[in-house]
């Protein structure tokens, strides 16, 4: 599995993962301050997981159907 983890997401977290072998990149170190949808499209293009504790991803997907 390939994860982008939100800025929200503790550093630690996105270590413990690559060291469990999930390929985890953070957006911190990625793309840093960027937009929501920025970090949607980032995530689509990579095939990636976001992992995020904003709740806005869940509206942005479902309700308005964004996907990047």
């Amino acid at each position: 599995m390939k994860f982008l983890a939100n800025e929200n997401i503790p550093l630690v977290s996105v270590q413990l993962l690559n060291e469990s072998g999930y390929d985890t990149i953070s957006v911190r170190d990625l793309m840093p301050g960027a937009k929501d949808r920025e970090v949607l499209a980032e995530a689509q293009r990579q095939s990636r997981i976001i992992l995020t504790f904003d709740k806005d991803y869940g509206e942005m997907v479902f309700k308005y159907g964004l996907r990047g």
